[in-house]
Formats: C-alpha cells, sequence, structure tokens
C-alpha cells in the first residue's frame, strides 16, 4: 500500500491552503511562457538560514523582469516563515525543508476580455530536502559533462536573475544524462569559459586558493558567498575569474555549492579523474566542516545518515 502523502500548507495569493487545493490558471504567464522568477532558501535545525540574503535575491530579479510585486520584502519573509511554521510537524528527526517563493506576471486576457485576476501570481511553499537521492554523492562525489548547449548569455537574458524559465537548464540536463544518467551538467559560457550548472556554482581549488567564474555570468549563488565568507574566514585565498578547460583540467579539487546540499565534492570533470586524491579533498573538507560549525547543523551526516540506516532514518 502507498504511504499518504503529507499535506502541506502553502501561501497562494494571500491565503494559506492545503497544496492540494491550489490551481494555477492555464492563462497565468509563468505557466504559459515561463514569466516569472523564484527563490530558495533551506534550513538547518528548523531554521531558515540567510532568509532575508534570498529575499533581498528575489526582488532585485523581480526589478529585472520588470515585475511589480505588492508585496514588502519583510511581508515576504514573514509569509515564509509562517508557512514553514505551519509545516514543521510534518518532518522526521533531524530533517528540514527547502522554502520557496515563486511569482510570476499574472494572468493573461482571453482576447479582449477583462483578465479575471490582476496582479502577479504568488506562492511560497516549502518542500522536503532529497537525502536519499543524494546522499552517496558526498562519498562518491559528482561527476561533471559539458552539455552541447551553452548558458544563456548576459546580452539575452541575465544568469544573475532567478528566471522561472528553466528551458536552457533542462536541454542541459537531458543532453548529459543521455550520455551518463548520473553525471551534472555544467555549462560553459559564450566564450567557452566554465560558467555554472544548471542549480549550483562551482569552485576550483588550485595551489591551496580557490577560483570561481566572476558573477557577471552566473546566478551569484546564497551558497556561493557563504563559502567565499568561509575562505575568508580560513586565511584561504578566493579569486573570480574567467576559468576555461585548463584550469578545470588541472584542478587539485572542484566542488559544487547548492542551497539543499551547501558543499558537495566533484569526482570527475569530462571523465577524468579529479587530482584530490581522497574525496572530499582537503580544502573541500575544511570549507564543509567550517560551514557545519557555523550553522550548527552537521549536514553531511543529515543526509548520509540515510545511507547507513538503509530504507529507514534513524
Amino acid at each position: 500500500m502507498m504511504a499518504t502523502r503529507p499535506e502541506r500548507i502553502a501561501y497562494y495569493n494571500g491565503e494559506f491552503l492545503p497544496e492540494n487545493q491550489i490551481a494555477i490558471p492555464f492563462r497565468d504567464r509563468g505557466f504559459r511562457w515561463g514569466d516569472g522568477c523564484y527563490d530558495m532558501a533551506r534550513t538547518f535545525n528548523l531554521r531558515p538560514f540567510k532568509l532575508k540574503e534570498h529575499i533581498d535575491r528575489l526582488y532585485r530579479s523581480l526589478r529585472y523582469l520588470r515585475i511589480d510585486l505588492p508585496i514588502s520584502p519583510d511581508e515576504m519573509a514573514s509569509i515564509s516563515e509562517e508557512v514553514l511554521s505551519r509545516n514543521l510537524h510534518l518532518l522526521g528527526p533531524r530533517e528540514d525543508y527547502w522554502i520557496t517563493q515563486r511569482i510570476s506576471r499574472g494572468v493573461d486576457a482571453a482576447g479582449d476580455e477583462e483578465p479575471f485576476r490582476r496582479g502577479p501570481t504568488v506562492i511560497v511553499e516549502c518542500c522536503p530536502l532529497p537525502y536519499r537521492s543524494r546522499a552517496h554523492l558526498y562519498f562518491d562525489g559528482i561527476d561533471l559533462l559539458i552539455p552541447s548547449v551553452r548558458r544563456t548569455p548576459p546580452s539575452s537574458l541575465s544568469p544573475r536573475a532567478k528566471s522561472g524559465n528553466y528551458l536552457n537548464h533542462t536541454l542541459a540536463d537531458l543532453d548529459v544524462r543521455s550520455r551518463n544518467p548520473q553525471a551534472w551538467a555544467l555549462f560553459l559560457d559564450q566564450a567557452g569559459n566554465v560558467c555554472e550548472g544548471t542549480s549550483n556554482n562551482i569552485f576550483l581549488v588550485s595551489g591551496g586558493r580557490l577560483l570561481t567564474p566572476r558573477e557577471q555570468f552566473v546566478l551569484a549563488g546564497v551558497s556561493r558567498q557563504t563559502v567565499i565568507e568561509l575562505a575568508g574566514e580560513l586565511g584561504i585565498g578566493c579569486e573570480e575569474r574567467d576559468i576555461d578547460l585548463y584550469d578545470a583540467a588541472n584542478a587539485d579539487e572542484i566542488f559544487l555549492t547548492m542551497t539543499s546540499m551547501c558543499i558537495c565534492p566533484v569526482r570527475s570533470f569530462e571523465g577524468t579523474l579529479i587530482r584530490a586524491s581522497t574525496i572530499p579533498g582537503p580544502v573541500t573538507h575544511r570549507l564543509q566542516r567550517a560551514w557545519i560549525e557555523r550553522v550548527g547543523c552537521d549536514f553531511i551526516d543529515q543526509f548520509t545518515r540515510t545511507l547507513k540506516s538503509g530504507s529507514e532514518v534513524a
């Protein structure tokens, strides 16, 4: 018998509703055109991490897309906290949530008719983290492959906005997974430099220093910024610059940063094993431990305990 799915509560245009009662109109521009943006934070020990930074980035995306949202950043933070509060009882021991704010431009009119609703569509929801499917990556590392499609250039659509239109990312993932179903895609930019993943930022370790692509060409992740801060505290140099394939092929370590997994090591790049003799490499490991100390939550154990206990989490 299939287990009953927990009924989470989400915010939808001014109301807190069970998820299964929320219906997006098919004329919503987010559904029709991918015309919108979103942002996503996570909790540690049930407390949101850098929620303000995520919401500030959301509002920068909204301004870039010219979507006028009649909700202030402080109100959005309060709504997000309320959604989290209403769903905490559904989590198991030592589990945490993603918290996501999704905004579209709203509903299109049909022909000359007045639209039945004016203004942006606003959804705030939370979702459990994918512990079991990703846990092994902390031990095994991620295999990176370059897709045939390049990252949309800033001259067409700025990657600094967290747009809801993910076709560029989807095609990259489909291309890479047709070659290796377990691999993750890593974009190149239009100049052939290493850019970003489909949902993550990349760091190379070379000679004990960190290298990461320039912010103009990537979505500047909150997790990316956290690593830059931690590196400064640990005395690890960090440089933002163009990174080519030669740099990546000769890196001592490579790791990815993302909201869910924070810092995860890379095992191979384009089929070649990374030079570090351990996974994670020593610099990656130092940064992981510094992150854990900062948030007071061992996110690695949070994921990998699912491997230790099989299908059940202790």
